[in-house]
């Protein structure tokens, strides 16, 4: 007679969490569901929960031993974020910058590309500027990135990384009894938060390796055969930030530095392309072995993931796409589907 109330419940709350989740891309609440996420893991990560309900009065000390780990916590990666946006934006390698240096090094460049290759490039440097602002407005929804809309976006930020730590006080101290539906929907919420950090966690990973590497080539090997790369910096940090996107983040940072280096000549990019390709042919094992041993998932899976939550929200969901497809999987996991 239990289990029935039970199966109802489950398939109820697995709709209603799936709803739930698809429905934060269009009101563009993704942004504080992924800071709160980050704040609840890395609390998480710091601090276990206890294994036994404390006694009443002795919850105190932990609780605020949390408060100020989560406050610490929310504080870090604030200035983190404040730090890369101002080095972006106003640094003397900034992404404007970049970007005007990438038109002009296209709008030289005709001359040595092949004539294959042209096909594909902006007529000049003027046109790939009108392609990038075309671009940014048509997903300005997304990135809010400018006056009204980015104080709005931070603001969500902000709240998602409270309630964030919020959710780790009250996993602080183990709860009582609770209901057959709070529980419910908590082991959900649990179940997100752990796709989240075995996501989140393994490609910040592969892409600190990607980095480095990167780092290795661009500010070691190019100086060493007499070769300065404009930007260098910049193209670093790009990396790393980009990298944290699944198999997309990869192609973008590629592309940019193959365009810089066209500005030291067609072979310096053809050689830059093919140190790239080395390189993530072998961060593919690399992949296969932490993403797919994380959540259980080929390459080829996130891709089609990956495509089809871009096709249906845009940037919002392909950035989604890894996360929530963990979660697919883990809950298909637990029920002997997958």
């Amino acid at each position: 007679m239990n289990k029935l109330p039970a199966s109802r419940i489950d398939w109820v709350t697995g709709v209603v969490f799936a709803a739930g989740l698809l429905l934060l891309l269009p009101l563009q609440l993704l942004p504080a569901l992924l800071a709160g996420l980050l704040v609840y893991a890395l609390v998480n990560a710091m601090v276990p929960a206890p294994d036994t309900p404390l006694a009443l009065g002795s919850h105190v000390p932990r609780v605020l031993a949390v408060s100020l780990i989560a406050t610490a916590v929310i504080a870090l990666i604030i200035l983190a974020g404040l730090g890369v946006a101002s080095f972006f934006r106003h640094g003397g390698e900034n992404l404007p910058a970049l970007v005007q240096r990438m038109a002009e090094i296209l709008d030289g460049a005709r001359e040595q590309l092949p004539g294959w290759l042209l096909q594909y490039l902006p007529e000049d440097a003027e046109a790939l500027r009108q392609t990038l602002v075309a671009w940014l407005r048509d997903n300005a929804d997304t990135f809010q990135v400018a006056g009204q809309e980015f104080g709005r976006a931070f603001g969500h930020i902000l709240l998602g990384m409270v309630v964030g730590a919020l959710l780790s006080l009250e996993r602080a101290v183990a709860g009582g009894t609770e209901g057959v539906l709070p529980t419910a929907i908590a082991e959900r919420g649990l179940q997100l938060a752990r796709a989240f950090r075995r996501v989140v966690f393994a490609q910040f990973r592969i892409s600190a390796i990607n980095t480095l590497f990167t780092a290795l080539y661009l500010a070691v090997l190019l100086p060493w055969l007499g070769i300065e790369l404009p930007f260098t910096k910049t193209l670093i940090l790009l990396t790393f930030v980009a990298g944290l996107l699944p198999i997309l983040g990869n192609l973008i940072s590629n592309t940019i530095i193959c365009v810089v280096s066209l500005s030291q000549g067609f072979w310096v990019a053809m050689g830059s392309l093919a140190y790239l390709i080395v390189i993530h042919k072998l961060e593919y094992f690399l992949n296969v072995k932490i993403i797919g041993g994380e959540i259980r998932a080929r390459a080829w899976e996130l891709l089609i993931a990956m495509l089809i939550m871009e096709a249906a929200f845009g940037i919002a969901g392909l950035i989604a796409a890894p996360i929530y497809y963990a979660y697919l999987k883990a809950e298909l996991s637990d029920k002997g589907l997958a």
